[in-house]
């Protein structure tokens, strides 16, 4: 598993995402201003409705826009070792259930990919894991539930 290759499949899943939900607003947009959708009398709220989704989806684009120019913006040379977790750092984990492994990104935290048959998820730094993350090294323990501890067994 190498970092360019899971680096390259999140950001093709988020560019995917972003044109799919790029197509839906802009169709929630021609329905909101489409003439024939014209309140038929005062309890219709047909063309408000539709601009509120509108909206939402217009934000939600801009969201990924951003998030893609993040991850892309990352680098994916893979760290030296012994190097900290840090943005950008795939890190896989070895605990009692077995090993998970994470890309800490810029945003965008739950995203799952399915790399070389193993399950990648985004975190961001600010997230409760991300902050336990971020500065571990290979070998460090962390705490992922009181009485369950992992370990790391790699930082790319």
């Amino acid at each position: 598993m190498t970092k360019q290759a899971v680096l390259d499949q999140l950001r093709a899943v988020l560019q995917a995402d972003l044109d799919t939900l790029t197509r839906a607003a802009q169709g929630a947009f021609a329905a909101a201003t489409d003439p024939d959708s014209k309140a038929e009398n005062k309890y219709d709220t047909r063309t408000l409705e539709a601009s509120y989704i509108a909206r939402g989806q217009a934000k939600r684009v801009a969201e990924l826009q951003e998030a893609v120019q993040a991850f892309s913006a990352l680098s994916g040379v893979e760290l030296d070792q012994g190097s900290a977790a840090s943005m950008g750092s795939l890190v896989a984990l070895e605990g009692p259930d077995g090993r998970d492994h994470y890309f800490i990104g810029p945003s965008e935290g739950g995203t799952e990919i399915v790399h070389e048959g193993r399950e990648v998820v985004v975190i961001t730094p600010s997230s409760p894991l991300g902050q336990k993350l971020v500065g571990k090294r290979v070998g460090d323990g962390i705490a992922m539930r009181p009485g369950v501890t992992a370990k790391v067994i790699f930082v790319k």
